[in-house]
């Protein structure tokens, strides 16, 4: 009983200082907040470090540049015109007084990405297109001559050859993954000032209908491509090949508009050129006007899409098929017609000697017509 006592009473002789204690913190840390410090919690720590880590992207792209620029090269270019003759440069007085044979050297200059260690380069068809010499200009400094293994400019495309010790090829990304906002950096050779880097983003993929080239699938980008940067590399934020700068938009109230062809398509394009010195398409040989809501109630048809039939080449694959001007495709191998763009492309990826099944309207009846791929025509 006595020692329930002395412990009641200790309890009470210690709790006045404990209560007084605790109403002290509580006054001093309503007066200053900042000595309630940060509670830290697992869960919402780790949660913001995700999120942090998502959002957030490198302060510095020199990584990027270091593994892509030894890929890149630039490329110089000497065209030798000749100036023209006069019929008075006959006659051997006038023959003395002027040099029939007087020449003028016209340069130009581009840039290239070495796609193979072998030496193979892929470049702008505009860049080497009817010139006399080509000279490539190495990241190392070398400079060595290059020839033509073959062009495609119905991409605007050429694949140049080299020979040289050393080479690094460029590696390739992934530019069907690529998405809008992605980071991506222009390498090349802008102005023949030396190699540069142009940062920005993709602005659109997959763009076509300019009228640039023959087959369209562009990635568009803002990063800056001045005159001397074509054929040059469009590479993401890891320095891998996303495509090859092409061109921009030439217009004086124009900026930040640029396009590369995608990579997967410059290499399909490089294995066909160095396998068989050209591009191996599909071709049917016909002209044709797409279908538009305006063009149905003209012509007094109840169709949305198609590819309305203007012109047939003759002994082409479609005259041999037996389709006829005014004819209406519908659908080429079971994909249904959208726009010619699609379907030019659709066929090109056809070998050459396979069959396609074309559904056409005729005459506002359906019908159906096999016919066999061609070999599309080399463009000069």
């Amino acid at each position: 009983m006595l020692n329930n006592q002395r412990i009641t009473a200790l309890i009470k002789l210690l709790s006045a200082p404990i209560a007084t204690g605790l109403a002290v913190a509580a006054v001093l840390l309503l007066l200053f907040p900042e000595l309630r410090g940060t509670p830290t919690f697992a869960i919402s720590d780790k949660s913001h470090s995700a999120q942090t880590t998502d959002l957030s992207g490198p302060v510095s792209y020199s990584r990027a540049v270091v593994k892509a620029a030894p890929s890149v090269v630039n490329i110089y270019t000497r065209t030798v015109t000749r100036q023209g003759t006069y019929p008075l440069l006959n006659h051997p007085l006038f023959r003395r007084l002027y040099d029939q044979q007087q020449q003028r050297v016209r340069g130009s200059l581009g840039s290239g990405v070495i796609m193979d260690s072998r030496g193979f380069i892929v470049t702008s068809y505009h860049v080497v297109d009817r010139v006399d010499e080509i000279l490539v200009l190495l990241y190392d400094g070398r400079e060595v001559p290059a020839s033509v293994v073959g062009t495609d400019p119905e991409t605007d495309l050429a694949v140049l050859k080299i020979t040289a010790d050393n080479l690094q090829s460029i590696e390739i990304g992934s530019p069907n993954q690529a998405e809008i906002g992605d980071v991506v950096l222009a390498i090349g050779n802008p102005f023949g000032m030396g190699q540069t880097v142009t940062q920005g983003i993709v602005s659109a993929t997959r763009r076509n209908g300019l009228n640039l080239s023959t087959f369209e699938n562009y990635i568009q980008t803002d990063a800056d491509i001045n005159p001397g940067n074509s054929g040059g590399a469009l590479v993401d934020a890891r320095g891998k090949l996303l495509g090859i700068n092409a061109a921009k938009i030439n217009r004086n109230d124009s900026e930040g508009i640029g396009f590369a062809v995608p990579a997967d398509e410059v290499q399909k394009v490089l294995a066909s050129i160095i396998s068989q010195g050209r591009v191996i398409r599909g071709w049917l040989g016909f002209e044709a006007h797409q279908i538009t809501p305006s063009l149905a109630r003209q012509l007094n048809i109840n169709l949305s899409a198609g590819l309305l039939i203007t012109g047939i080449a003759n002994g082409g694959p479609a005259h041999i098929a037996g389709l006829l001007p005014g004819d209406i495709v519908t659908s080429i191998n079971g994909v249904a017609v959208t726009d010619p763009h699609s379907s030019i492309n659709q066929i090109a990826e056809i070998v050459p000697g396979e069959p396609i099944d074309l559904q056409i309207r005729r005459a506002d009846k359906p019908v159906k017509i096999t016919a066999t791929a061609g070999l599309r025509p080399a463009v000069d």
